[in-house]
């Protein structure tokens, strides 16, 4: 298999033998891949290190077979997106939610816009905690787990803006019945993330409580490293 010239990023790098890098990265047409760069660790090497780096717009080659290729090209494809330091952990989580929800060689329709997007999003000063909502409800829809979000499971009627809910895993929200339903959610905050409008911050705090549930229940209950991370002045998003 050879591939060339994709358009590309890196969501982590690690030591590989003596001078290689391992590189998980996500790509436009083939998902995430896994790169060995041989020889980059060296003083002297044919690829840059210093662009095999997260939030770094890359186009890349690679061949060979099975589940780790050979890279053969690595060039930066414009400037890096310009996180700023505060908002650097939640662009790590982003990768990190990449890398443990979605499996190599899996490619996924939309999930590479989705992610540029929300680097995009974290690095032009959009609210932070709604650019991470959205692209948890995306890269969920992008992996088949398409949320439902505007009709009551059980009767299913439209949800209510003014009514209350629980969501019910792998199904959706049905009407909250007591303190025994877990977290209790306003139905404007399910129909402002399904609708993509910016909800009141009663109702983000809600959704970030919601999405976390969804997600763990992803990953069969296991916890992400970025959860644990201490929050940046301001507030945590994650």
């Amino acid at each position: 298999m050879r591939v060339e010239a994709q358009p590309a990023y890196v969501l982590h790098a690690r030591a590989y033998r003596e001078t290689s890098l391992l590189l998980e990265c996500l790509s436009l047409e083939h998902g995430r891949v896994g790169l060995v760069a041989r020889g980059v660790r060296r003083e002297r090497s044919r690829f840059s290190r210093a662009i095999l780096q997260p939030l770094q717009p890359l186009r890349l080659s690679w061949m060979g077979n099975g589940e780790l290729f050979a890279l053969t090209l690595a060039e930066a494809v414009g400037a890096a997106h310009a996180v700023s330091a505060q908002r650097l952990v939640s662009a790590m989580y982003v990768n990190e939610l990449v890398l443990r929800l979605s499996a190599r060689a899996d490619p996924h329709s939309g999930l590479f816009e989705h992610y540029v997007a929300c680097l995009d999003g974290l690095a032009t000063g959009e609210s932070e905690a709604w650019t991470l909502r959205r692209f948890e409800r995306d890269l969920l829809a992008d992996l088949g787990y398409g949320l439902v979000l505007e009709q009551d499971i059980e009767s299913g009627r439209r949800v209510d803006a003014e009514s209350s809910y629980a969501y019910v895993m792998d199904a959706g929200p049905r009407p909250w019945r007591g303190q025994a339903d877990g977290l209790m959610i306003p139905g404007a905050a399910l129909l402002a993330l399904a609708r993509d409008e910016m909800p009141d911050a009663e109702c983000a705090r809600i959704l970030r409580l919601l999405m976390r549930q969804l997600l763990q229940n992803q990953l069969d209950g296991g916890l992400l490293r970025a959860w644990s991370m201490q929050p940046p002045a301001g507030g945590q998003n994650r």
